[in-house]
Formats: structure tokens, sequence, C-alpha cells
């Protein structure tokens, strides 16, 4: 029975339960714990309450039932009729407080321990880190009179969940002998706070000295690998993933389906997906919204249709990816009517994040009315990503009216957010409003808004190029030859029919300067060297912090035909694969800060 509830076979285990001549508290306990990891809380009760006899295990297992399932609440009414508590069961509760974040009644619960057991201060410190509590933490730990690898995981996670990672590394460099769990605290750590080089240089570090990483390590790195889209750290990690054999576990091979996305790399992704045994609600909305990003719309909608046959409900997660796949199709009436039905259909409640995918299928299909209409009538005030897809659709359409309202709303929200001030000052400056230009030029000086510096990056023999663009690449070795191949691609460019879109310089330097500064931006050097050093066949794989502007997109989708190469450039709203003279996009242009 043990083996069918570890398969998640739940009503086989039912069965067999059921045909037991004899049904001891074991066996009781063991189908009670299958119920609540399935979720079917009920049922484990319905079990407990019939139980004939019940030990301290069969209580404390339908107290962490609860806890598991997030009902403390009922979880606590049980804990406190208990006939017999163990430490087990103290922690158990404990856990339940703080996995909720409630994290004073945990710390109530703690100081009534009888005996207040290494287990358990562990217990507390992780809790007290999770929800930023670093001091109290820090005082429990130095309290302890015996610590172990979890106690020192903990902590360098309390301080890293506060930002203060050259602390936690301070204390990872104090352990004396480091387990998985030390070194994967210490990763996460790094990885969590920006400083994914860093992570990286550890988990190689982790692995020369000879151990080998556990599942919470291969998720932390894989995160790391798709934040960076190092594509081919992503592969060896896998390998290694395959070689531990723990390619199957379901949380892994959602992080290498995303990790997969993320670098661009959709047809690896669908393999680890189809080769999967159990796909859950959290694999198929990585396929379902890492197509929708690359803007294969259909696809996402296959998919998910494909999830619904197999019985899967869709959680708002999935309903997030759908109207993505609806909104970079231009199936506008598909997309309302699932908004519409949302709530009778699968009795979830729209988010923020669906309104937002809403405005934005408006906003792509021209329909800016009918956005704006429908931000005055949300339950909510919009957040910038609502005002933001309205202000895209704005530019694309050329509506400058409503593009002055989105603008100063996102104004209003992150003052320090260049981007709708250069968007709005842009559009001013096309209509010939040079007053208004310069009156946003003023502000921005007042309120010293700067715009955040371009840069691209691309993969190249197991190491990553970073191109800043401009005259400051001329350092670097590869410069020259860089050059020569962007000036011999403008001239193809020019005789295809391209010539330099310079709407979105800065209006005050002459035509000469803005051509100039167009040529050299860190998306087409990194292109470029990628045409110079990735062999013809493979898939130019090109990365960017910023949002690619229109110039270069025009610029790289001819690029993809004059030279017969496929390029995939993931800028900071989404993906856009480059083929034949083609982009996946199909040259929406959605807000965001350019180069």
């Amino acid at each position: 029975m043990g083996g069918l509830i570890q398969d998640g076979r739940i009503d086989d285990a039912r069965e067999l339960f059921r045909q037991m001549p004899e049904k001891d508290v074991v066996a009781r306990t063991n189908l009670l714990c299958g119920y609540c990891q399935c979720g079917r809380v009920r049922e484990a009760r319905e079990l407990f309450d019939d139980m004939p006899k019940r030990n301290v295990v069969a209580w404390t297992s339908m107290l962490s039932g609860y806890c598991q399932n997030a009902m403390v609440d009922l979880a606590r009414k049980l804990f406190e009729v208990m006939p017999e508590k163990n430490e087990v069961s103290w922690t158990a509760m404990l856990t339940g407080y703080t996995q909720c974040g409630r994290i004073d009644e945990a710390f109530e619960l703690f100081k009534r321990m009888p005996n207040k057991s290494l287990v358990a201060c562990n217990a507390m410190i992780m809790g007290l880190a999770q929800n930023g509590r670093f001091l109290e933490a820090q005082k429990l730990f130095s309290r302890m009179d015996e610590k172990d690898d979890a106690s020192w995981a903990g902590m360098i996670t309390a301080y890293a969940q506060s930002g203060m990672v050259d602390r936690a590394r301070r204390l990872f460099e104090e352990t004396d002998e480091r387990s998985p769990s030390i070194w994967g605290a210490m990763i996460k750590a790094y990885g969590r706070n920006g400083f994914e080089v860093e992570a990286i240089n550890l988990f190689r570090e982790m692995v020369e000295v000879g151990n080998r990483a556990n599942h919470s390590i291969f998720v932390s790195i894989l995160s790391v690998s798709a934040g960076l889209a190092i594509l081919d750290l992503g592969r060896q990690i896998h390998a290694a993933i395959l070689k531990s054999q723990m390619d199957m576990d379901v949380i892994i091979a959602s992080a290498l389906i995303t990790m997969y996305i993320k670098c661009g790399n959709l047809d690896k992704a669908q393999q680890v997906f189809y080769r999967a045994d159990r796909r859950d609600i959290v694999m198929w909305n990585s396929m379902i919204t890492g197509h929708a990003q690359h803007g294969l719309g259909e696809e996402a909608l296959q998919i998910y249709n494909e999830m619904c046959v197999s019985g899967i409900l869709p959680d708002d997660v999935t309903l997030v990816g759908v109207l993505s796949a609806c909104s970079y199709t231009g199936k506008v009436r598909e997309g309302w009517q699932l908004f519409e039905s949302m709530r009778d259909k699968y009795m979830i409640e729209p988010k923020m994040e669906h309104y937002a995918c809403i405005v934005d299928m408006f906003s792509r299909a021209g329909c800016l009315e009918k956005a704006m209409e429908l931000i005055k009538e949300m339950p909510f005030e919009a957040d910038p990503i609502v005002w933001g897809a309205l202000l895209g659709g704005c530019r694309t359409y050329s509506n400058i009216e409503i593009a002055e309202i989105a603008a100063r709303k996102l104004m209003q929200i992150e003052p320090m957010n260049a981007g709708p001030y250069v968007l709005l000052s842009n559009m001013f400056a096309a209509k010939g409003r040079w007053e208004d230009v310069e009156e946003l030029r003023k502000v921005m000086k007042e309120r010293n808004v700067q715009k955040m510096p371009g840069c691209s990056w691309i993969e190249v023999d197991k190491r990553v190029y970073i191109f800043a663009g401009g005259d400051g690449e001329n350092q670097r070795p590869e410069y020259a030859m860089i050059v020569g191949l962007l000036e011999k691609l403008n001239g193809m460019l020019r005789e295809a029919g391209y010539y330099p879109d310079r709407r979105f310089v800065l209006h005050d330097v002459d035509d000469e300067q803005k051509e100039h500064s167009l040529g050299y931006h860190s998306e087409k050097m990194a292109v470029a060297f990628g045409i110079l050093r990735v062999p013809p066949g493979i898939p130019i794989r090109v990365m960017k912090n910023l949002r690619v502007c229109m110039d270069c997109h025009s610029a790289i989708k001819l690029i993809s035909r004059i030279t017969k190469r496929e390029i995939i450039l993931r800028d900071a709203n989404r993906f856009h694969h480059f083929k034949d003279g083609a982009c996946s996009c199909r040259d929406y242009w959605e807000f965001g800060l350019e180069c």
C-alpha cells in the first residue's frame, strides 16, 4: 500500500486497504497520510474519526495533514485536544504556523514547548528566516548549545532573506564540514539576491571538492541558469540530474522545463515535459506560459487543450498563460469569453494579472478605448503592468491622447522609471511637440531619473560575452571583426530596403550621430559576434536586459534572412524568434525601456 501511495495512486491504495482482512492502526495511518498528501483532507479526517484505536502517530499524522494543506486553525484545535503530544507533534504544529507566515503564534507555541529539541529550534530558526526576522533568528541561534547542519543552513537563509549576503557568506566560511544543505543554503542565498555569477562559482566549487548536489541545489542552480539564460550550464546540470536519477522528480522536471524555455530552447523543454511520468499543474503552466512568451500562442492554446483533456483543472496561473496566448494570437473574442467565464466555470476570481492580459489583448488589437474602459471598471487600482500594456498599444497605434494618461499614471506610480518619460517624449517629438519634449526632459532632470544602461550577452564555447554597445566596446579584442561584419551587413540591409529608424534616438543630435548610435546597439553587436562564432545551423541565442528597440528589431529580422541564420533574442519583455525575415512576436510593440 505504501508503494501505491508513494506513486500517487491513492484510489488503488484505498481499494487495497478495503480488501485487507485486518486493518490495524499502521495501515489506517498510512492511508490517512496518503489522503493528506493528495489534498483529500476531508477523507483523511473521516478515516481518522472512524479509527477504533488512535496512537500518537495517528494524531500527529492528522495534525501534519492539516498543516500541509494550510489548515492551521483546524490543526491547532486538534493539537489542543491531543491526549498525548510528542516532539514530532509540537514541531509539526510549529512548522505549520511558520509556513503560513504566522510567526508570532509559532513563537508563542515554541515558548510553551516542554523540551525545545534541536529539530524544533531549527524549525523556529527557518521560520524566522523565511519571514525576514533575522535578529530573532540570530538570538536563538547564538543561544543554542547544540547545532547541526540544519541550524547553520537556517541561519545562512535568515541573513540571505534580509539581503545580508556578506554575513551569510561569513557564516558559511565558519562551518567546518559542509553538507549539501549548507552548500545549498549559500547557493540559494546568492541566487535570490542577484549574485548569479557567485552562485554558479560556488556550485562549481562544491562539485570540485567532491560534493554531490541534492534536490534543493539542483532546483536553485537551474533557476540561476534560467535567469542568466546560460544554456550550456543548464545542459551540464541536466546531465548531472540524469546521472543522479532525479530527472523524473516533478519539481526538478518543472525547473528543467523553465530553464530550457528561458534559454530559448523550446524543443528540449518539450522533450522533458513529454518524457515525464507524471505532469502536475506547475509543469503544464510552464509549458503554456513558456510558449506564450515565445510568441507561439497557437501552440500554447493547443497545450492548454491537451491539459484539459488529461483531466487537470486550470488554476489562476494557467489562465494568465492562456489569456496571454489569446492576446498574442489576436483571439480577442475567445480571450474575452474566457475572462468572463473565470468565476462561473473555474471558480477563479480575476486578479490583476488577468486584467493586465485583457488590457494587453485589447491594446494589441487597437481597441484602446475598450482597454481604458476596463481599467476604469477594475475592482482595484491598475498597476504598472496594466498601464504599460496600454501605453504599448498607444505607441503602436499612435494614440497620443491615451498615451499621455497612461504615461503620467506610470510616472506617478514609478517616478524613477525612465521608460514612460522616454516613450512619451519620443511620441511628442514624432508629433513635433518640442515644448512638451523639453518639459519632460526638465522633469526627468529635476527628479534625477536616469535611463538604465542597456547590455546584451551571448554564450559561446562555454563562455559568456557581454556587450554594452557604443564606442565603449573598442577595447574588446573582437571589436574590429564585429564592426567589420556590421558595416558589411549594413550595406546588405540597405540593399534589402532597410533604413535606420531614427525616430527613437535622442532628438538633439544630428542624423549621422543617430545612425552611428543605432548601428552599435548592444544586441546588434552580440548578434554579429554570434554570426562570427556560432557554427552555421545552430541558433544564435542573445539575451538583453532591456527591451529590444524598434530599429534593432527591424534590422535583425532582415539579418536572419540575409545570413540564413535563426536568431533567438530574449529581451526584458519576451522572446523574439527571428527566422527567414520574420519574428514570432508579429512585430507588436510592448511597452518597455529600450536599448
